[in-house]
């Protein structure tokens, strides 16, 4: 296991559509190891490959607060079957977006199917901050940043900040002294 960097805005790898990996084999395995651990290093709840560069349909997830067992989630190729009319506000975050948050409106509740790291096909129902963070993940698979759920001047204001600051060369890494806990709004991949 390995611990990669975290791409940040604005870098362009981060608006890339990642593809299927269509079986979860030792490589992808190794891949999914490897984002655990960088996502608890950063500290975060959620990864999607495509942060770390690599443009695969992978997420890892874990939920656990800092005085539970590690409880991680690995999912490949993971797909919304379906989603609830009703919305769920919260504030997120992003490890490639630090330090911003704002209040995002997603569905609910979500079905999802995916691959395990067993190459498993499952289907889970999520809901609250578990379907919150799934469906933050599956939008970098997409291309997505949470920012481009935010009105149009919100999201401007957001790009200009990380634009300026990767211009003066400037660190946007997130501060690796916080506690590994969910509660803690900026933990969303």
């Amino acid at each position: 296991m390995a611990i990669r960097t975290i791409l940040c805005l604005p870098d362009p790898r981060l608006r890339a559509v990642s593809e299927n990996v269509g079986v979860v084999d030792a490589s992808v395995r190794a891949l999914m190891d490897d984002m655990i651990e960088t996502m608890y290093d950063a500290p975060g709840i959620g990864l999607a490959a495509i942060q770390i560069g690599v443009p695969k349909r992978v997420i890892v997830i874990d939920l656990a607060r800092k005085d539970e067992e590690p409880a991680p989630m690995f999912l490949a190729d993971p797909e919304i079957l379906e989603h609830s009319e009703d919305q769920a506000i919260y504030e997120e975050g992003c490890l490639s977006v630090p330090e911003y948050y704002e209040e995002v409106s997603r569905p609910a509740k979500v079905r999802v199917r995916f691959l395990d790291r067993d190459n498993q096909r499952r289907e889970i129902e999520a809901e609250g901050l578990l379907g919150t963070c799934i469906q933050h993940e599956i939008d970098h698979l997409d291309g997505k940043l949470f920012i481009d759920h935010l009105s149009r001047l919100k999201r401007e204001r957001a790009i200009k900040k990380f634009s300026k600051a990767a211009r003066l060369n400037e660190p946007s890494a997130p501060p690796k002294n916080r506690e590994r806990d969910p509660e803690i709004r900026e933990k969303l991949g």
